[in-house]
């Protein structure tokens, strides 16, 4: 699998590199810069980017500007986003178009080596995988003035919240230690609570649930 990496600091760049090789990942481009990645990923056409938010030149969006725009000359790109906080904003323009194979994650996330290639993987493998603290204050944000969210028990909150990371009904089960059978009856109550089509399809259900909370119906 072939990655085109971008990060602008040296060491934890050249770790990441270190990190993926030892996990048989092929580093087709490491960068430091908005304008070098934007090559790397027209000219390398990469399994998988991930993607530090903040590049030079300009130390704002930089990184995640030039993922998009790969994204939109090649719909799907899969592409990972690292991040120092949790900044809705870029969470929001990452998932804008819906198409999937998409993560964010913060940098402190990398130090877990096994949910850091986890993550990688998935996203590649064309779904999704959101930090649990980008979860948690979206469904805040939404649960202050939204009716269907504020209808669901406790339970299918931390369920919904487990979905948004990308996690399978047996993942979850195995997670909250309750059978499957238990998670798929409180995917559908969650499905049916929120007016969302109920899917077999975890990558749609998972795109449908955070599209939800992110924009509302």
């Amino acid at each position: 699998m072939r990655v085109v990496l971008a990060e602008d600091l040296f060491l934890l760049r050249d770790g990441l590199v270190r990190l993926l090789e030892a996990h048989d990942f092929e580093i087709a481009a490491a960068v430091e810069s908005g304008p070098e990645l934007s090559r790397a990923l027209a000219e390398l056409d990469p399994d998988v980017a991930v993607v530090d938010v903040r590049l030079p030149p300009t130390h704002t969006d930089e990184g995640l500007q030039c993922a998009l725009e790969a994204r939109r000359r090649r719909p799907g790109l899969p592409v990972l986003v690292l991040s120092q906080h949790v900044e809705q904003l870029y969470a929001r323009e990452l998932l804008a178009d819906g198409s999937g194979a998409v993560g964010y994650l913060l940098k402190d996330r990398v130090f877990d080596a096994e949910q850091f290639v986890d993550a990688v993987r998935r996203v590649a493998a064309g779904g999704t995988a959101m930090d649990p603290q980008v979860i948690q204050q979206l469904l805040a944000r939404k649960s202050t003035d939204d009716r269907p969210l504020a209808r669901l028990t406790p339970r299918e909150r931390e369920v919904l919240e487990e979905m948004a990371q990308g996690r399978s009904n047996g993942a979850i089960a195995g997670k909250l230690v309750v059978t499957e059978r238990a998670i798929a009856k409180h995917t559908a109550n969650i499905f049916a609570k929120l007016g969302l089509e109920v899917s077999d399809d975890d990558n749609r259900r998972v795109l449908a649930v955070l599209a939800y909370l992110d924009h509302g119906r």
